[in-house]
């Protein structure tokens, strides 16, 4: 695993963090606005949180991380690599809010978290640092076209660990925005609402999404 390819799972966290908010920016702001402030600091709450999202995400990408190594092959290895860079451009699309495509994309989570919900919600409100690092954990596995296009792009690499540590990166990418979320809800969202930068992380996804497509590879499957 390369330095380059860590850097690009961070930076990927980083950029996707518009679309973070709306899929765990409230959970965040009501962790550190309504919680128990007698006994926990709301920072430490929100680091366990997300702890327990970036562990999932870990998880999660040594699972496909394997699964792809059992199934390694060059054409396979193409298929993968173009499915993660075609979901990636529309992810960038949906964060620069010019196509919704990526939504559907989405969906097909929801058969898994219908399940997982229930759980979450017992845990609620977060009163201590172990109860808020099993809902992150919880939490990592709410459908996001982000954390999918991700996931596959990581899967690419077939192996495990890397695997693991890429989705790791990007994860810890994701933290930031997410703690100030939480401890600055409003002066955040609105810097990251705003069109200017919601339309400059999209073109950087995009462009990453087609770097990711193995242009050169794919020319030499379709003339084989």
């Amino acid at each position: 695993m390369t330095e380059l390819s860590i850097f690009y799972a961070v930076l990927l966290g980083l950029l996707g963090s518009a679309h973070c908010l709306g899929m765990c920016g409230g959970i965040s702001s009501a962790i550190a606005m309504g919680i128990n402030r007698q006994n926990n600091h709301p920072l430490l709450l929100l680091l366990g949180f997300n702890a327990g999202r970036v562990l999932s995400y870990a998880l999660a990408g040594g699972i496909l991380g394997a699964l792809g190594w059992l199934i390694e092959s060059p054409t396979t290895g193409l298929i993968m690599r173009t499915v993660a860079g075609l979901m990636l451009i529309l992810l960038g699309l949906y964060i620069a809010r010019w196509w919704q495509a990526v939504t559907y994309i989405e969906r097909l989570g929801k058969h898994l978290w219908k399940h997982i919900q229930p759980f979450s919600k017992q845990l609620l409100p977060v009163s201590s640092v172990p109860n808020a690092l099993l809902l992150g954990s919880l939490w990592g596995w709410l459908p996001c076209g982000l954390v999918y296009s991700t996931l596959i792009w990581s899967a690419s690499a077939a192996d495990w660990q890397t695997s693991a540590m890429l989705m790791a990166g990007f994860g810890i990418g994701t933290i930031p925005a997410m703690l100030v979320t939480g401890m600055l809800a409003r002066q955040l969202q609105g810097f990251l609402q705003h069109r200017l930068t919601q339309a400059t992380a999209g073109l950087c996804i995009i462009g990453f999404g087609i770097y990711t497509l193995p242009a050169s590879g794919l020319l030499q499957f379709f003339s084989a």
